[in-house]
């Protein structure tokens, strides 16, 4: 269990409890102490029950994790990227609030809808018709 707090923004702080983290053992560097610490850590977070989030930022958060989330909703992030299990958990707890933020984040404003301008309109069809001549001139000479 992941004790103390998480802050992902000023409206949101994930509780202690809403996490849960899990020490695993780790390959690559770090020598026979790879072999003998469980350095990697796996921090899970159970995104569609927690009630830290809204509506719309848990259907953010889900559509954003991607494979990492399993069908319950629950969230698996597992860092080994340093030797340590502090640095790890950091790491952790780090790409948890980055992800949070993402989806936190506010939806773009809607497209509103606008006509070429008039001079776009007669470049384009300018183009086209010098494409058109061009592919006339590539074609056989027509019998007179």
């Amino acid at each position: 269990m992941a004790s103390e707090a998480l802050t992902i923004n000023n409206r949101i702080t994930l509780a202690g409890w809403e996490l849960t983290e899990q020490f695993v053992l780790a390959g690559g560097p770090g020598g026979q102490n790879v072999n003998k610490v469980s350095t990697a850590v796996q921090l899970f977070f159970d995104i569609r029950n927690s009630p830290s989030l809204s509506e719309r930022v848990k259907i953010n958060a889900l559509a954003l994790s991607g494979r990492r989330v399993s069908k319950d909703g629950v969230l698996m992030i597992e860092a080994s990227r340093f030797r340590s299990q502090d640095r790890n958990r950091e790491d952790a707890r780090d790409r948890l609030r980055e992800l949070l933020q993402k989806a936190a984040e506010p939806p773009p404003p809607p497209r509103r809808a606008t006509r070429p301008t008039k001079g776009s309109v007669e470049r384009r069809l300018k183009e086209k018709s010098g494409r058109s001549g061009v592919k006339k001139m590539r074609s056989r000479p027509a019998d007179d």
